[in-house]
């Protein structure tokens, strides 16, 4: 059965540890994910208070002007930390598709302390462990680490629960995420007092680059594109979050399981001026050195591998600095 729209499936089975439900709970996730990629997810553990707490912290600063979230800046365009404008992103370049830079402003981390040696700090590294940029709101450092870690926690159950899903041992992907190059980033969708550009969204179409998403929306907006060709919107569930497989996922799964187009549309222009959104979005991205190439059990008899092996550092990279710099000029905000 192909579904079209959005599941919802309760972890309980999962966490609870049977080995009948935590079959069930692999059945269901392996379901979604060959049909729309996405999934949202209730009973998954993460503590109420901890959301709330980022969650006002990122109110806080997005609520100041404009000069002090420059101070936090992000340093270049190959690393996202920090602060990113309004239009400085168009995320529907990732995917060389042309449009006016994306309605949001984003904040944005990566892992912290991360150790000094030569994995973590050497010119493999590249920007994947870049130190990260705080702002000067008390509590905004210790609530943003906090959930990072909880995310990652939350992340590495998924991906064995993934692996359970396509019939692989279910710590198959433990040593490709145990040093993971996550991000940890909040979107704020500023009230819209004029009327956006043509083709111009608050969050442009793209497809997710690592091997999963968690996000945590405040509002409607969040739309994906099934395979009758529709936008659909993801459903607001109390409690819940929202999990989406990315490209990774999909090299990895030979395209049985779907990265699928989403966006995040604008509101009704009647409504725009008031509308402020925000979302806590966890990108999931394994190892930089994990080879991402097609799994044994998603290869059939006598089919060839869709994609050439890729290092998931060298796909994340690529994919960052198309975003950021619009084709090679970077938008003004």
């Amino acid at each position: 059965m192909t579904l079209l729209s959005v599941p919802v499936i309760d972890l309980s089975p999962w966490f609870e540890g049977s080995p009948e439900g935590k079959a069930a709970v692999a059945r269901a996730v392996d379901e979604a994910c060959r049909s729309i990629g996405f999934l949202v997810i209730t009973h998954h553990g993460i503590d109420p208070a901890l959301i709330e707490r980022v969650a006002a912290a990122s109110r806080t600063f997005f609520a100041l002007p404009l000069a002090d979230k420059r101070r936090v800046d992000r340093p270049r365009e190959d690393a996202v930390r920090g602060f990113s404008a309004v239009g400085e992103e168009g995320l529907s370049y990732s995917l060389e598709e042309q449009a006016p830079g994306d309605l949001k402003e984003s904040f944005s981390i990566g892992p912290s302390g991360v150790p000094e040696d030569d994995y973590h700090r050497g010119p493999a590294a590249g920007a994947h462990f870049e130190p990260n940029r705080w702002p000067d709101i008390p509590g905004f450092r210790e609530a943003y680490t906090e959930y990072f870690d909880a995310m990652s926690q939350l992340a590495r159950e998924l991906m064995r629960i993934f692996a359970l899903a396509l019939k692989l041992d279910e710590r198959f992907f433990d040593d490709k995420i145990d040093r993971h190059i996550s991000m940890f980033r909040v979107l704020s969708y500023p009230p819209q007092r004029e009327a956006p550009l043509p083709g111009q969204l608050r969050a442009g179409a793209h497809s997710d680059y690592g091997s999963l998403t968690i996000v945590l929306p405040d509002d409607k907006g969040l739309q994906v594109f099934n395979k009758a060709g529709q936008w659909v919107d993801v459903p607001l569930v109390p409690g819940s979050l929202v999990v989406n497989i990315a490209d990774l996922m999909m090299q990895w799964t030979n395209d049985q399981w779907i990265s699928t187009l989403h966006r995040v549309d604008n509101p009704p222009f009647e409504t725009a001026g008031g509308n402020r959104r925000q979302s806590l979005v966890f990108f999931h991205q394994p190892n930089y050195d994990a080879v991402v190439e097609c799994l044994p059990s998603c290869l059939a008899p006598g089919e060839a591998p869709k994609y050439a092996p890729v290092t998931s550092g060298d796909h994340l990279t690529s994919k960052f600095v198309k975003q950021t710099t619009f084709g090679g000029t970077k938008a003004m905000a």
